[in-house]
């Protein structure tokens, strides 16, 4: 990745593979039968990190970055999540691992690009069962951070 600092590249790489990942959830990788299927990898996932570059220096602290004289002294301020966001989403991510296989698919079909009633034709049962479902789970997942919680 030419043109991105050392130190951004680890993130950047990140985002490209993040990206991928939710675009093949999604779907989006069709490669050209014709092409190699190594070839057609390739062209897809280098199409994806320049996008991801191209978002990377039009970020704003790319745009805005002050070049300090010192840049190992003193810390001008917090950079990235706080410690505390960092360890309470290690916790969420514990507590829905924690969780029945089917608790842990119905909270993750939130983030998908599916709809919950797709996901329920899709399952075989009515919307009004995928929500119940859904809330069901979350009540789960409540409770388990609540002992988490009361445990630390």
């Amino acid at each position: 990745m030419k043109g991105i600092p050392k130190r951004d590249r680890d993130d950047v790489e990140q985002a490209v593979f993040v990206a991928a990942w939710k675009a093949v959830r999604r779907g989006q990788y069709r490669p050209d039968p014709k092409d190699k299927p190594r070839d057609a990898l390739r062209k897809w996932l280098h199409g994806i990190a320049w996008r991801q570059a191209g978002h990377y220096f039009d970020s704003a602290y790319v745009r805005r970055v002050i070049l300090d004289a010192q840049p190992l002294g003193r810390l001008r301020g917090v950079v990235g999540p706080s410690l505390e966001a960092q360890l309470e989403a290690r916790d969420l991510l514990a507590a829905i691992g924690s969780l029945k296989p089917e608790h842990q698919e119905i909270l993750l079909v939130v983030d998908s690009p599916e709809t919950l009633s797709a996901y329920a034709r899709r399952h075989g049962m009515s919307p009004h069962s995928a929500i119940s479902r859904l809330r069901i789970a979350r009540a789960a997942l409540e409770l388990r951070l609540r002992r988490w919680r009361r445990c630390r």
